[in-house]
């Protein structure tokens, strides 16, 4: 009893979901300006985010947004430490869940497979950045 009045109380402040069908929720972080901790939510028509301490801080990305969805893999694909959303309007907006396989597993009927994309390695950047060091960039006018 006391369970649903508490419910209550805070579906009163909460956003209203772009969802009407959720196919996951877990526990997560928002890395967008200072960390954040909350929940996110997938289902049929975005990826949700809401702020366990501030139901007026949420981040509602449609999945007709979204460009790319950019997972960070370490240790060969044991471990998915984050993952980021590119928007095509918005930006990119960094995450990272409890059980991110789980996450991007919920992601893949909604995002292209050729727009999931893993992230470059440490070394990789730093091989770009030296490659680059010594070419000179064209400006435009």
């Amino acid at each position: 009893m006391i369970h649903a009045k508490i419910t209550s109380e805070v579906e009163l402040y909460m956003v209203q979901s772009l969802n009407t069908k959720i196919d996951l929720t877990m526990d997560a972080t928002s890395f967008v300006g200072l960390a954040k901790y909350g929940q996110v939510l997938i289902g049929d028509k975005a990826f949700e985010f809401y702020n366990t301490k501030n139901a007026q801080d949420y981040i509602q990305i449609p999945w007709e947004e979204v460009d790319y969805v950019v997972a960070s893999v370490l240790f060969k694909g044991k471990w998915i430490p984050r993952y980021a959303i590119e928007t095509k309007k918005d930006g990119t907006f960094n995450f990272a869940s409890k059980d991110t396989k789980k996450v991007l597993r919920a992601m893949r009927p909604y995002v292209a497979y050729d727009h999931m994309v893993q992230a470059n390695s440490f070394f990789k950047v730093i091989k770009r950045g030296l490659l680059s060091f010594g070419k000179k960039k064209k400006r435009s006018r």
